[in-house]
């Protein structure tokens, strides 16, 4: 089990930038006042100060994520195989392809491998390419061969400054959609400090550097900030045009490095079809925003050799069905409350229908069943039954796709965020369902004109996006606890705004009957100025208490497993194992693996499921025949497996696999009426005791006091 342990040691304000402006006074001649120059000259001395404070943070922020990682691990005194070895799970199967990139005789050798391979999983040839989000990894290794970097940079290093690199441009795109919402450069230094001082919450990319997300979230926050500014009024073609490019290539990259994309686009695409049907967005932008989700995913097919899984996801199907259905329906937005509602009802459901039977016929066409588990998973997850299957179990009794913890929001209240967050939600949802009912009932001239300003509520496009974008993905985070990273990043954004904001103070103040200009001025600029004030006082310590804790990387077990494979066994040699090990061993030694933690991948999720029989109640004979149909000839033993106490009876790894085998769980407890007792001991226990049954198939070559490596006999 990998461990650390302790190392030893030998301000201002602006004006907003799309607000209304008041009325310029003229004089009788028709010339303007000299002031307007004055006025142009702080503006542009404004932005200058805002656009240096937020590079400065996204470089700041970068710099501190890489110390925590080096501070963690000590990572520049420590062998490349416990380097390696730190990279856990999938995170080192990703790094393996840019290590592999590295080492091949050339850059065209090295994509022929990836494309034609044959060690991530023994006895098959697959496309590592059309099957995994490697670009990044393949674009990396080729930008480190060709740049004369190689004296001065050694390849992991290169690989893991990108990644913090990123994070720069992360909190820039954070700190600039918050400072366009707001029209406050004050509101994007709330937004980045608070992503800052809730790390915990906000990444985990100095722990889990190779991570797809770690590559995605950035781009995706770029992505954000374009589409806040495309929502603006008042656009110059030119400006509108620009703008719609930055988010196809965000929308691209985004889309491309990370195996999710098609979920995270379809609640995008979800929030904006509920905005465009309650008329709170401009029709024609949102058409370009279907329009380029559509292209750059389909884009991104064609770079994975039309990858099945993008043509049959569900925000292809939905977009398309949007389209169609505005086509058919072309008087949506026409009309009495009543009238609007029908049409509205009518048009969900032909969007609904529309979108299941696109997906259904293009699943039939391609016969796609790659990702059945998904909703296998999510059927179970919301109870709609039960269900003995192994894969949507897997995910079931992993933390990390479980229900929020409830202490989450007890660090982020302690910032402050959560509670900013509450008051500025539930401020915007009350002006959004007093907007909707307006445009739906078409009462936007109901007051007298010489009361609207005193009573009406409006909320701009931008603003109208971002909650309901925070809406959906907050969703997303309670329910799958490993998507909260897309919910709290924009949590920032969105209180940060909130605070700074003039419409909302001004809603705020209205509700009280306390407003006026001046007082609203005053709390939209002195309350982020105390916010930031106590986040400096109370978190500055303890930033600079961890910046100067000093730990080191402590795993012999698996280093001494790492080094003992690469100098006792053939180069061609097939390890099975778990699929988290696995990932490690094709990285360190270059060795063929059976299985490996990729799984979205119907027939790798069988042989997985097959492969870990290794810790079930099975017959030795029966073992080494699945070990042996997949070319094995080792298999690694983890007790930390065999005898797993991390999770409760019923959701350790042995009992899935009882329960899907049919077989009676250990321990004490309940069983469904329908498991019968296995004939069979576990295989993981039993074949420790070199009995003649299991010595026939299996010879121990290696031991310590995590692993148990086994050779397998070569005869039938």
């Amino acid at each position: 089990m990998t461990t650390v342990r302790q190392r030893r040691v030998g301000k201002g304000t602006e004006a907003a930038e799309d607000q209304p402006s008041e009325e310029t006074n003229v004089k009788p001649d028709g010339k303007i006042p000299s002031d307007r120059t004055g006025g142009r000259v702080w503006n542009i001395l404004s932005v200058t100060v805002g656009g240096i404070a937020a590079i400065s943070f996204g470089l700041l922020t970068s710099v501190y994520v890489a110390t925590l990682h080096e501070n963690d691990l000590w990572f520049s005194n420590i062998k490349e195989v416990e380097r390696e070895i730190s990279f856990r799970t999938e995170c080192g199967l990703y790094y393996s392809y840019y290590k592999q990139m590295i080492q091949a005789a050339s850059i065209q050798q090295g994509l022929h491998g990836l494309v034609y391979d044959n060690k991530t999983e023994s006895v098959r040839t697959i496309n590592i390419l059309e099957r995994m989000n490697v670009y990044q990894e393949v674009f990396l290794s080729i930008l480190y061969r060709i740049l004369p970097i190689q004296q001065y940079l050694e390849p992991v290093y290169f690989y893991i400054y990108t990644l913090f690199g990123l994070q720069a441009v992360y909190v820039i795109a954070l700190y600039v959609t918050s400072w366009l919402l707001s029209g406050t450069w004050l509101s994007g230094l709330l937004a980045a400090c608070w992503y800052i001082t809730n790390r915990v919450d906000t990444t985990r990319v100095e722990f889990t550097i190779p991570l797809r997300e770690n590559w995605a979230l950035p781009f995706f926050a770029v992505q954000i900030a374009a589409i806040t500014y495309l929502l603006r009024t008042h656009l110059q073609p030119v400006q509108e045009r620009l703008t719609l490019m930055v988010v196809f290539i965000a929308t691209f990259l985004f889309s491309l490095t990370w195996q999710f994309n098609q979920f995270m686009l379809l609640i995008q695409a979800l929030a904006l079809f509920i905005l465009d049907c309650l008329d709170m967005l401009p029709t024609a932008k949102v058409t370009w925003l279907y329009i380029i989700q559509l292209s750059g995913l389909l884009l991104v097919c064609v770079l994975q050799f039309f990858n099945s899984m993008i043509l049959g996801s569900l925000i292809i199907s939905f977009n398309v069905s949007v389209l169609i259905a505005r086509t058919i329906q072309k008087n949506l937005k026409k009309g009495g409350l009543l009238k609007r509602l029908g049409k509205l009802i009518l048009h969900v459901l032909l969007v609904l229908c529309l979108t299941l039977l696109i997906n259904k016929f293009i699943k039939k066409i391609l016969n796609l069943e790659s990702d059945e588990h998904i909703f296998k998973f999510l059927k179970a997850k919301f109870g709609f039954g039960a269900t003995r299957d192994f894969d949507a179990n897997l995910y079931l009794c992993e933390e990390a796709f479980g229900l929020l913890p409830l202490n989450t929001f007890s660090r982020l209240s302690s910032t402050l965020l959560f509670y900013v967050y509450g008051f500025v939600l539930f401020l915007l949802t009350v002006a959004a369902v007093i907007v909707a009912f307006r445009n739906l009932s078409g009462s936007n001239q109901v007051q007298p004109k010489g009361k609207m300003e005193e009573y009406t509520v409006t909320l701009k496009p931008d603003a109208a996006y971002s909650l309901v974008h925070t809406v959906l993905f907050g969703c997303l985070a309670l329910s799958t606890m490993r998507m909260k990273y897309l919910w709290t990043s924009h949590m920032c954004v969105f209180a940060s705004f909130g605070l700074c904001s003039t419409e909302v103070w001004k809603l705020f103040l209205k509700c009280l009957h306390l407003y006026t200009s001046q007082r609203t001025q005053v709390i939209k600029y002195s309350i982020p100025i105390i916010t930031l004030l106590y986040i400096s006082y109370k978190f500055w310590p303890g930033i600079m208490d961890e910046l100067s804790e000093l730990r080191e990387f402590y795993d012999p077990d698996t280093v001494e497993l790492m080094n003992w494979i690469k100098s006792n066994t053939p180069n061609t040699a097939v390890f099975a194992g778990s699929m988290q090990l696995l990932a490690g061993v094709k990285l360190c030694t270059g060795r063929t693996l059976t299985n490996h933690p990729h799984y979205e991948d119907k027939n790798l999720r069988e042989r997985t499921r097959q492969i870990y029989q290794i810790y079930a109640k099975r017959s030795p004979g029966d073992v080494y025949s699945i070990l042996r149909s997949f070319g094995t000839d080792y298999v690694i033993l983890e007790d930390s497996i065999c005898y797993e106490r991390r999770h409760s009876r019923g959701c350790r790894l042995r009992d899935l696999l009882d329960v899907a085998n049919g077989h009676i769980m250990d321990g004490l407890g309940e069983n469904e009426p329908d498991l019968k007792p296995s004939l069979y001991p576990r295989f993981c226990e039993e074949i420790k005791k070199n009995l003649p049954s299991y010595t026939m198939h299996f010879t121990r070559v290696f031991q310590n006091k995590t692993f148990h490596v086994y050779k397998l006999a070569k005869h039938k």
